[in-house]
């Protein structure tokens, strides 16, 4: 990919402390993209920022963004100033048995996944209607919010509501030359997974994928970047498992 592709563009990318989110960052900033960074670990951030600009020649920003708390998602969409691309990514998990799951454990799922990333989304789409030029969000969905998986309700179902809200934004922001897409990655190794991936029952899910191994962050890029930019522009409501054949394998 040239550096060029997403030159003049600027991205808005959540959760890049770590995970898929600081690999995104890096993937947009290699194709030409000035970078916005969110997240509330300002520390990793910054070290984040220094690398991208050494290693890309990129302008990286940082601001502090919880996904949780709607006044620091105000402020942090703000501070970031106008951008051309929103790559809403940031997100937790929490593994239980559905029956040993209370009110807490849910709304902690729900407010980070769900209702963070519709409040991110809608804010930086005012932004983008304001500034009259369009843009593409990229939400972050999963395999889960199309299927189901053992001890991960919430989880699912707030992937599920990521899901239809990538289409219900997709139709009401068309009008204002925004897009809206999302990724549903299958499972990659990132710090949420890592030790169910190496479990007995992660050997188990690798045997139910068709191509018999587990995502690797460059797996994504294509589609991240397809959906991200110009290239892409007639794509809006679509969502793009990246799973190896998972959702293909029989219950």
């Amino acid at each position: 990919m040239t550096a060029t592709y997403l030159g003049g563009k600027r991205a808005l990318i959540t959760g890049a402390s770590s995970g898929l989110g600081r690999h995104f960052a890096k993937v947009l900033a290699s194709a030409g993209a000035d970078v916005v960074l969110a997240a509330r670990r300002q520390d990793r951030l910054a070290s984040l920022a220094e690398e991208i600009s050494a290693q890309y020649g990129s302008k990286a920003t940082c601001v502090s963004l919880d996904v949780t708390d709607p006044e620091s998602i105000r402020d942090g969409v703000a501070a970031a100033g106008p951008v051309d691309i929103l790559i809403n990514n940031a997100g937790v998990a929490r593994a239980k048995d559905v029956l040993a799951f209370d009110a807490d454990d849910f709304d902690f799922v729900m407010d980070a996944n769900l209702r963070g990333a519709f409040l991110v989304a809608t804010a930086t789409a005012r932004s983008m209607r304001d500034r009259g030029e369009g843009g593409a969000i990229v939400n972050v969905a999963s395999i889960l919010g199309l299927r189901q998986g053992s001890q991960l309700t919430a989880y699912a179902v707030s992937k599920a509501g990521i899901v239809q809200m990538t289409k219900q934004l997709a139709l009401e922001l068309a009008r204002y030359n925004i897009r809206v897409n999302a990724l549903a990655p299958g499972y990659f190794e990132t710090d949420i997974n890592r030790e169910f991936l190496e479990s007995p029952a992660g050997d188990a899910m690798l045997r139910r994928i068709p191509q018999r191994r587990f995502g690797r962050f460059e797996d994504l890029d294509g589609p991240l970047l397809l959906l991200s930019a110009d290239s892409g522009r007639y794509m809006t409501g679509v969502i793009v498992p990246v799973d190896g054949g998972h959702l293909l394998s029989p219950l």
